[in-house]
């Protein structure tokens, strides 16, 4: 753990291990509720200091990191791979993508205006400032684990926040190298701080509860972040929430049914489909859905599943079993309840991939609306397919869920691609793009998807609250 600049240490520690083949690649500290606790105390003791700084100063240190990040990239991606499992070429793009938050965040920071506003008095004058909010609890999650953190870290710290940051539990030696950096860069004692753990309710029990954190950011599922929200109520904890997604990839018959297979392919399997904005349900109008699916079919067959190191290799491992199995259960629930099963369908467990939590990657067509993965955030290699025949049906299909964070749509058609994106209800939409993101971009969800946005200039305002002040001249 890093506490108030120090690297602790204690008996008390819990395994890592590469998801792709059950090795043990780290011991690291066991850290408990009273670790969280000296943790946020000593982000508070940092705060009047830190807060005090120029808005350029602070941009300085993320600029180093940036630097650092971009230096290291390399080594940064391996770890990634062995400890999450993602291939390491996916692995070396999120750490480009981390990077830059960092450097967008150093740059976006200097312009932090505030204003003044006109009086209907002749004798005042207001005034209105951002200032930083206060302590801030962060949680990140296992699938990116090395951007998400400075997702949240270069904003608070760069509006003059400080920060404690729970990892996952199982990707915590990432979070280990970043927070490195960090302190390479000079960053002072008590401005970030890192508590590792394998228990994670003690310690999200404590970032709710404590009265010095000001702000809570969380990025996972959404029944964990409907729980800390309700528990920072009573508080009234600024609360900032990234959560799970049910994406439509919505396929008109003006599109060319190969370039949209290959884009579905490409997001659907991005990261093993253990992304939040992974395609869950993919319509296809009905007349190109034969030529849809032999592409895809095509594309899917030619997967490599295996460890990410390895040359070719484009599927990696779930993060445990029992991600292998409620992936498994959705297409054995699908076949039963009528759907066709192209490809896939079963975990992989030979060819040296026995030791790991691999899963085929696998197509479904025919699916309907009583099937488990037409509700269900899969988080796993599924494509499931489903035909429609009017944008009204579509339209109204698309929206029929708890979940708001993103969409795809492929279409020619300027007029319905404008009025798909007005009438998505979800927070980013993809128009012939299955990459509708990036640091200087908005990111976040509506609905049950969360809470507030990540990234661009939405994304650091989460970490200001406004001030004003009357003046009587």
């Amino acid at each position: 753990m890093f506490i108030n600049g120090e690297w602790i240490q204690s008996d008390n520690t819990f395994a890592v291990y590469n998801p792709a083949n059950g090795e043990e690649i780290g011991q690291v500290t066991d850290g408990t509720r009273d670790d969280a606790k000296r943790a946020i105390e000593a982000a508070q003791a940092a705060m009047p200091g830190w807060s005090a700084l120029t808005t350029y100063q602070r941009s300085d240190y993320l600029r180093r990191a940036y630097d650092l990040m971009i230096e290291r990239k390399k080594e940064l991606a391996e770890l990634m791979t062995r400890e999450q499992g993602k291939p390491f070429k996916a692995a070396m793009a999120e750490v480009q993508y981390g990077a830059d938050d960092l450097l967008w965040v150093a740059e976006e920071v200097k312009r932090s205006y505030g204003e003044t506003i006109p009086s209907a008095r002749p004798d005042q004058r207001f005034l209105v400032q951002h200032m930083p909010v206060g302590v801030v609890a962060a949680v990140t999650p296992w699938n990116y684990p090395v951007s998400m953190i400075t997702r949240k870290v270069a904003p608070a710290i760069a509006a003059g926040c400080t920060i404690v940051l729970k990892p996952a539990e199982a990707t915590p030696l990432c979070a280990i190298a970043i927070f490195k950096i960090l302190e390479e860069v000079g960053i002072p004692a008590g401005v970030v701080n890192l508590v590792t753990t394998h228990d994670p309710a003690p310690v999200g029990e404590e970032f709710c509860t404590n009265p010095i954190v000001r702000k809570l950011t969380f990025t996972g599922s959404t029944a964990v972040g409907k729980k800390l929200a309700q528990d920072a109520v009573p508080q009234l904890k600024r609360v900032s929430m990234e959560l799970g997604g049910h994406a439509p990839f919505i396929v008109f018959d003006d599109a060319d049914p190969v370039h949209a297979a290959k884009g579905a392919s490409l997001v659907k399997f991005l990261n093993t489909g253990q992304a939040c904005i992974s395609p869950n349900r993919i319509f296809v109008q009905r007349s190109i859905l034969e030529p849809f699916l032999a592409e895809f079919e095509n594309r899917v067959a030619k997967m490599k599943a295996g460890n990410g190191m390895e040359q070719g290799v484009n599927i990696g491992p779930l993060v445990n079993e029992a991600a292998v199995k409620k992936v498994h259960n959705q297409v054995v629930d699908a076949v039963e309840k009528g759907a066709k099963l192209h490809a896939g369908g079963k975990a992989l467990t030979e060819g040296g991939l026995e030791q790991g939590h691999f899963y085929a990657p696998t197509l479904l067509s025919g699916v309907t609306e009583e099937m488990l993965i037409y509700r269900e955030e899969t988080f796993g290699p599924v494509a499931a397919v489903i035909p429609f025949d009017t944008q009204e049906e579509v339209l109204a299909m698309a929206n029929d869920t708890n979940y708001g964070l993103a969409a795809y749509v492929y279409t020619t058609n300027m007029s319905r691609a404008m009025r798909m994106f007005e009438g998505l209800q979800f927070g980013m939409v993809g128009i012939n793009d299955i990459n509708p993101t990036s640091a200087a971009a908005p990111f976040g969800g509506m609905k049950e998807s969360g809470l507030g946005r990540e990234g661009a200039r939405e994304g650091l305002m989460e970490y200001y609250e406004t001030k004003l002040a009357g003046i009587s001249i």
